[in-house]
């Protein structure tokens, strides 16, 4: 281990960003050094919960042994080959990927942005023969930070500074089905959303209303996208979102989309992203059409499939289902209509909102100092993403960190 003595403190690491690093992160004032499980420890050796876990990344927690055996074993054996080329990982990965969603074909990445972009070029494919080339989206969310990714994003405040956004993309009402159709024009080829937006306050669709934009489509001619970069890989408790909200519902059965963006956790913290295209479109995107240097590289896809395997053999879903019900029932207790700032809980699993009175980040940052670690989402919600692996006395201890807190607030 790193001899902490001759390792540079908070102030020296700041420094270094400050002069050296391009500033376009608000950067909450901690500089992080190692991690193990659900916590990591700064410079000065002070300990934090992360229930921020890299924005739903960190699904298997820091320094999981699982993706440092991978991550060995591959780089012992095959770190990159090009795309002109075939290997096994990248064949075992697609593969896992279409079992747990349905008939299609994948196209690797290497983040969110860039599968978003992958069903923005596949929609232009699919709508070329008519002219048809935008993509409607929902008012407050969030698609990435390209170019393209930016304008589809429902949120100004993405976009300021940019101008002007790339054309083929509006924004509709999020939840509003009857606004959705009547957006529809001779230009449209597709519609995406998040089954469940993160950025944009965790706000999730409801069964009624998935089911509604699936029929919309079909009607219409219209491909059918979900964003699902920061939902997936059983972050609310089943593979995907929409597979836990369309839970309980006739439509489940068969109910699929035609594209779907993933990333974050996929492969733990290593960098992939994936793009699943639904059977009859997934050959759309031919030789020559779409490609990535690094995307599936052999790296890659074997922490990838290592993560997946364990996630499903751990029964990971099911268990941050259990845990994140039992966090968002005692934490939803603690709200009040007029004391503390909790005001309401939302989100399913382990993708909770807390809805607050006050400054989303100025919490964020007095909760950080308290040793818990959250994300904002937008001016008055904080997000809570523990590792799935996240174990019941550290629901606890966040619980009991967030609740004194609120009452620290609520006591006059």
């Amino acid at each position: 281990m790193t001899d902490r003595r001759s390792s540079p403190g908070t102030a020296e690491i700041l420094e270094g960003y400050r002069q050296y690093v391009v500033p376009s992160y608000a950067r909450f004032p901690v500089a992080f050094v190692r991690g193990k499980g659900s916590y990591v420890w700064d410079a000065e050796d002070r300990r934090y919960l992360d229930f921020c876990c890299g924005i739903a990344v960190n699904v298997l927690g820091h320094a999981s042994p699982v993706i440092a055996q991978a991550l060995e074993e591959a780089a012992g054996r095959l770190i990159h080959c090009s795309n002109l080329y075939y290997h096994p990982m990248g064949a075992e990965l697609a593969e896992t990927l279409v079992r747990w969603i349905g008939a299609g074909k994948v196209f690797f990445s290497n983040s969110g942005a860039e599968a978003n972009e992958c069903l923005f070029k596949l929609a232009r494919r699919f709508g070329e023969p008519r002219g048809a080339f935008e993509i409607l989206t929902a008012q407050g969310s969030f698609h990435g930070r390209t170019l393209a990714a930016m304008a589809a994003t429902g949120q100004d405040k993405v976009r300021r500074g940019f101008g002007p956004p790339i054309p083929g993309f509006r924004h509709v009402p999020f939840l509003d089905l009857a606004e959705m159709e009547r957006a529809i024009g001779p230009a449209t080829a597709a519609i995406l959303v998040e089954p469940i937006q993160g950025e944009g306050g965790v706000r999730a669709a409801t069964r009624p209303y998935l089911q509604g934009l699936r029929e919309i489509c079909d009607r219409h001619g219209l491909l059918l996208f979900f964003d699902e970069v920061q939902t997936g890989v059983f972050r609310s408790g089943r593979f995907l979102a929409f597979q836990r909200l369309m839970e309980g519902c006739e439509e489940e059965v068969g109910f699929l989309p035609d594209g779907i963006a993933m990333a974050k956790g996929l492969a733990g913290g290593f960098p992939i992203g994936a793009t699943w295209i639904r059977d009859p479109y997934a050959d759309l995107l031919g030789p020559g059409s779409h490609a990535s240097t690094f995307g599936g590289s052999p790296l890659a896809c074997t922490v990838a499939c290592a993560v997946l395997h364990h996630l499903e053999k751990e029964e990971l879903g099911r268990q941050i289902r259990e845990k994140g019900e039992r966090l968002s029932l005692e934490l939803q207790a603690a709200a009040s209509p007029d004391r503390g700032w909790i005001e309401s809980i939302s989100g399913v699993g382990g993708l909770l909102g807390v809805h607050v009175r006050r400054d989303a980040r100025s919490l964020a940052h007095e909760l950080l100092a308290q040793g818990l670690l959250v994300a904002p989402a937008g001016e008055r919600v904080v997000r809570l993403l523990p590792p799935l692996n996240v174990a019941s006395e550290e629901i606890s201890e966040a619980i009991a960190i967030l609740r004194a807190a609120n009452e620290r607030e609520a006591t006059p």
